[in-house]
């Protein structure tokens, strides 16, 4: 699964990184400690309604927990913050996203935590995973929705609320010594066509993703101060120790 990433590149930066055309909703302060239930980046394509072969793509605020358009209580985004691929086109709370509304979002590297004894107890260690190479960049599938608040005045402007959700994969090599469930990342050359608004046949959506790698990442062990929300800063992602590190790579390559 995807619990937590880190997401530190400017929302300028962004734009010039997926050649989007523009931006909405807030901007966003860097953090290595980006959790459910908060506001992240999603990079989107939209047709415009009038015209409809002529495409924008957008960087987007959304809030991370995905709430269907049927949802009643926005509660259920609680749950929702990731999307198992095989059940995409025919999940109640996925399938009109995936066929209309689908996403990219960015982010430096993300958290996975593996149960392990330390000191004679059982701990959860968090790893974090990330591109080799320095300020590389990993695109989670994803899709979006917007949610109109019956609570709220016709006129409001934040009545409409943006979610969205990260798709997840089987976890293999490395990543699935540490857990069985990662972000399904997409190669560059696949953002276009996953995000290509006039593909909404499901088969047709699914061959996008067919054959579909992990890339090679970097693992180590970090502190656990990560597991509280509230933490956040650079520190987050540094190496516990040399030792630790030789740890990994002896656990992993075994």
């Amino acid at each position: 699964m995807c619990g937590r990433y880190v997401s530190v590149k400017s929302r300028a930066d962004l734009m010039s990184e997926y050649n989007a055309v523009r931006a909405e909703g807030p901007e966003l302060r860097e953090s290595y400690n980006v959790a459910p239930q908060t506001l992240i980046y999603a990079v989107l394509d939209r047709a415009d309604p009038e015209q409809p072969e002529h495409v924008e793509r957008r960087v987007q605020s959304v809030k991370w927990g995905l709430l269907p358009s049927w949802a009643k209580d926005p509660k259920i985004g609680n749950k929702l913050i990731n999307a198992r691929v095989e059940t995409l086109a025919a999940k109640p709370s996925w399938r009109s996203a995936y066929r209309k509304h689908r996403a990219a979002i960015p982010a430096a590297g993300y958290y996975e935590w593996q149960a392990e004894e330390q000191d004679g107890k059982v701990v959860k260690q968090p790893y974090y995973l990330h591109p080799a190479a320095e300020g590389g960049l990993l695109s989670f599938a994803a899709l979006y929705e917007w949610w109109k608040d019956p609570s709220k005045a016709e006129d409001d402007p934040d009545r409409w609320l943006w979610t969205a959700v990260i798709i997840t994969t089987d976890a293999t090599g490395p990543a699935g010594e540490i857990h069985d469930r990662t972000p399904l990342i997409l190669p560059t050359d696949r953002i276009d066509a996953w995000l290509d608004p006039h593909l909404t046949e499901p088969d047709e959506i699914a061959e996008v993703l067919k054959g579909v790698q992990a890339p090679p990442l970097e693992i180590r062990p970090v502190s656990r101060e990560v597991n509280r929300v509230s933490n956040n800063g650079p520190h987050l992602v540094a190496p516990l120790d040399a030792a630790g590190d030789r740890r990994l790579q002896l656990t992993l390559a075994a």
